[in-house]
């Protein structure tokens, strides 16, 4: 009974969210899965994204929570500053429209003056458009990985530095969220898994410096065991086996989730 009051007394003390909760970022933020782009169906359809099992967890704490997801499928540190948002570039449609802002930074930044101290937390979701494609043209990805990773990595921190200092400063008092990686090479996980260690890290160092949060999912995509079961909880958390797609299935998305969660004040 003791330990049961003691739960509640800390659930208790736990901050509610604000009015708003902002999510911010690219396909992962929007909850894209390769099936429902294949069928053309409507921003609606993607509702089981870790964005909609957060906003469920935190209106636990706040039943009036409302959800801006400005989240843009190809988005990247570079397109989200000085757009234009890939997936409007293609004729498809977001959660949110960002009205007549050219940019998801712009709606973003125009949101929070708008609503100061209304909004809290906000999520943010960079890192694959801005990795991946470095290493496109690569013809030995690991010898690619270690000569052009500390580089790449570092330029890309940068910039989402300064993205979470932007954010920052028009919402000081607001829980800001960075989400990470995963390494979704099912193949040769034990050499390809540490290569995502600095770029997380990276990541962590920027949100720190903002008095940010940082939700890290590689424990929970990247177990540490034998290759076959690595390869089978990717399998099952992502579609890289059945479609050679690296979104998250159902169910990975609720791991992703899971460390967002973790990472909160709020839920935590």
């Amino acid at each position: 009974m003791a330990l049961i009051a003691v739960s509640v007394a800390a659930a208790a003390q736990r901050p509610a969210p604000k009015h708003y909760y902002l999510a911010l970022g690219d396909s992962l933020a929007y909850g894209v899965q390769p099936d429902k782009v294949a069928r053309g169906l409507p921003p609606s359809a993607y509702n089981t994204g870790f964005v909609d099992l957060f906003a469920a967890r935190l209106r636990a704490r706040n039943p009036k929570l409302e959800v801006v997801n400005y989240a843009c499928p190809g988005e990247s540190t570079v397109t989200f500053v000085l757009g234009v948002c890939p997936w409007l570039a293609e004729g498809k449609k977001l959660h949110r429209s960002f009205g007549s802002a050219q940019a998801q930074a712009e709606a973003a930044l125009a949101f929070l003056a708008l609503h100061p101290g209304q909004v809290s937390p906000i999520t943010v979701t960079l890192f694959g458009n801005d990795i991946i494609p470095e290493f496109d043209n690569c013809r030995d990805l690991l010898a690619c990985a270690h000569s052009k990773g500390p580089k790449v990595i570092a330029s890309f921190a940068n910039r989402l530095g300064s993205i979470l200092g932007r954010l920052r400063a028009s919402a000081p008092g607001a829980e800001i969220i960075v989400t990470g990686a995963w390494n979704f090479d099912e193949e040769h996980p034990n050499l390809t898994t540490p290569l995502f260690r600095p770029l997380n890290a990276a990541m962590a160092r920027e949100a720190s410096r903002v008095h940010a949060r940082f939700a890290n999912p590689l424990p929970l995509f990247n177990i540490k065991r034998s290759v076959a079961i690595q390869r089978a909880r990717l399998c099952v958390y992502t579609y890289i086996c059945s479609k050679a797609d690296p979104h998250p299935t159902d169910a990975g998305y609720r791991a992703y989730a899971r460390a967002v969660i973790a990472a909160s004040s709020y839920t935590s």
